[in-house]
């Protein structure tokens, strides 16, 4: 599948309005790649040891302890999100909703893993679903909306 402008549209969109409601800086930057579910199989098994597709991967650069660099440049890089285009259609269509919507909703899940948001546990679970949603509402784009 090609990345069309539109998904671009969307994905910057997204991560434009995370920033806005989480008050990051205008220097922060996000990496997003398009993968095919092969690519994306692989950095799943090589990062986190399941061996299979999945629809989106968050790499935090923010995570640990690295050192200050002085007298870096004033972008503040908080890491990369990559995105199955495969998972992303085949997952719209299971769900009953559009292409954009799915993508938007992937970009907001991997932009709150970026943020430090996780969802191993339950409560943890909810609360970033909420978060997500909010996002996305924020947007106007709601579930349901018809594929």
């Amino acid at each position: 599948m090609a990345v069309t402008p539109a998904m671009e549209d969307t994905v910057r969109k997204v991560l434009g309005k995370a920033a806005e409601l989480y008050g990051l800086s205008e220097g922060v930057e996000v990496g997003v790649t398009f993968l095919d579910d092969a690519a994306i199989q692989e950095l799943n098994r090589d990062y986190r040891d399941k061996d299979r597709p999945t629809d989106v991967l968050s790499f935090a650069l923010n995570e640990g302890d690295e050192p200050e660099i002085v007298d870096a440049p004033e972008e503040e890089l908080l890491g990369d999100i990559l995105i199955s285009l495969e998972t992303t259609a085949r997952q719209a269509e299971e769900y009953g909703h559009t292409l954009e919507r799915e993508l938007a909703y992937l970009t907001v899940h991997g932009m709150l893993h970026l943020l430090g948001y996780d969802h191993e546990e339950p409560a943890d679970q909810a609360e970033m679903r909420l978060e997500e949603e909010a996002v996305l509402a924020a947007l106007g784009i709601v579930r349901g909306q018809e594929a």
